[in-house]
This record gives structure tokens, C-alpha cells and sequence, in this order.
């Protein structure tokens, strides 16, 4: 019961400008949100793909930051990861909120 109410891990998408290049990104939103537009060095795995065979696409040894555009479809790829055993971070405000340089067209 008390596992519903457990807090991810998150950091602010502004917050990752200086780990950009650095970090496991992935870009959970549909390939032709992505193809809009997403921040340079992110990977795009689907959330419908990636919740489905994490195992494919992960390695429960790295860390990952996962955004969509607004944090909400990231955020319950990270809860529902996050109780698998992987480490996943959340990227709050996600594309939609990225004020940075470091975009990809």
C-alpha cells in the first residue's frame, strides 16, 4: 500500500543542461514527437516499447534519464521501472519546458 505513494527520482529539465552528452537520455515520446524535435543525445524508445520489454533497452547497471514533453508519461516509466530494479531519474517539464541550447531537430 505504501509503495503507491513512494517519490521517484527526478531532476528538473533545465537542471540537466550541463549532464547533456553525459547521461543515458531517452526520449519516451512517439517517434513523430520526437522527429519535432528533442535535446541533442537523447534516445527515443517509445513508453508503449519500453514498458513492454525494458529488458531489451535497459541495463539494471546504468542510470537513465527519461523525458517526454511534460514529465507526465516520463514520470510513470520511471515508477513503474523504478519497481523493477531499474535506476531511472524522471526529467521534470520535460521537451516542452527546455529552455537550453542543446536541442535537436
Amino acid at each position: 500500500m505504501f509503495g503507491l505513494f513512494s517519490k521517484s527520482k527526478s531532476v528538473q529539465v533545465n537542471g540537466l543542461y550541463e549532464l547533456v552528452g553525459q547521461v543515458n537520455l531517452i526520449d519516451v515520446r512517439e517517434i513523430q514527437e520526437f522527429k519535432m524535435g528533442t535535446i541533442r543525445t537523447a534516445k527515443n524508445i517509445p513508453m508503449g516499447m519500453l514498458l513492454a520489454s525494458p529488458e531489451k533497452y535497459l541495463d539494471k547497471n546504468q542510470t537513465y534519464y527519461l523525458m517526454c514533453q511534460s514529465g507526465g508519461r516520463s514520470g510513470r516509466c520511471t515508477r513503474t521501472l523504478a519497481k523493477q530494479g531499474y535506476d531511472v531519474i524522471n526529467v521534470e517539464g520535460g521537451y516542452g519546458s527546455y529552455t537550453g541550447t542543446k536541442r535537436k531537430k
